[in-house]
């Protein structure tokens, strides 16, 4: 990728780009979240809210070939997530229930809820956004924390009748089945997006080799604490990944 402007020369002009890029991904994610205040507003469950900026906040990759990754100032993907970062770590500690981004993105209006899954999940981004910048690991792991792990307690609580229970943790057919349906689609569909070459050098092997590693993500997810899966699930997917070379 070439920057498609010369104003200073040299690289002030990626940082500029690199900037810009990150200020875009920062319009989108604001957007969502004021979004998610308005209808938790007019009555959407927190829950809901909560999952969508979750799916949202790890789709942020899809922007990442607006960066110019051949300079340093490509890390600057990540600003958002380290805003996000610093804002639970400060809503946490010193937040009202009332706050907004407590009733947006809680699930039971407690402000040190946002010190744990929430908190992994930006420190996840932060990782991924600097050591696996448009590396295929980044977007799969991506794909299963943010879609897969995003939706699976949605299905789960609305329609999850037929319960189990894994080391004390109570969870759903329904919830892990969406846990792996939508983990393996969002392998495959962010995958064509940012890095299509991935999918259509091989789709046969794509298929096969994402279908393992959603069943794989499903399986951490079922048997994670509460919480602590926004950090299992990618570690245990990037440990296979380099066992599972794509």
């Amino acid at each position: 990728m070439e920057i498609p402007f010369t104003i200073f020369g040299g690289d002030l002009d990626a940082i500029i780009w690199n900037l810009i890029a990150a200020f875009i991904v920062f319009v989108y994610i604001m957007l969502v979240i004021k979004f998610m205040d308005i209808m938790v507003s007019k009555g959407l469950s927190q829950d809901i809210s909560r999952k969508v900026i979750h799916i949202a906040a790890g789709s942020w990759i899809v922007f990442w070939p607006l960066f110019y990754p051949n300079h340093w100032s490509y890390v600057f993907n990540i600003i958002v997530a380290v805003l996000w970062t610093l804002m639970f770590l400060q809503k946490g500690l010193t937040a009202s229930p009332d706050d907004p981004a407590v009733k947006t993105m809680t699930r039971t209006g407690d402000p040190k809820e946002l010190l744990r899954g929430p908190l992994f999940f930006t420190l996840v981004m932060e990782f991924i956004g600097i050591f696996y910048f448009m590396d295929l690991k980044g977007i799969l792991v991506m794909a299963a924390l943010g879609w897969g792990d995003g939706l699976a307690p949605v299905f789960g609580k609305y329609y999850g009748k037929n319960k189990y229970s894994v080391f004390g943790n109570e969870k759903s057919v329904q919830g892990s089945l969406a846990m792996f349906i939508f983990s393996w689609f969002a392998m495959i569909f962010l995958t064509l997006l940012i890095m299509p070459s991935c999918v259509l050098s091989n789709f046969t092997g794509f298929l096969i080799k994402t279908l393992i590693l959603a069943i794989i993500a499903t399986i951490v997810e079922a048997l994670s604490p509460r919480d602590v899966d926004n950090l299992l699930i990618p570690a245990v997917l990037l440990i296979v990944l380099y066992l599972l070379p794509l």
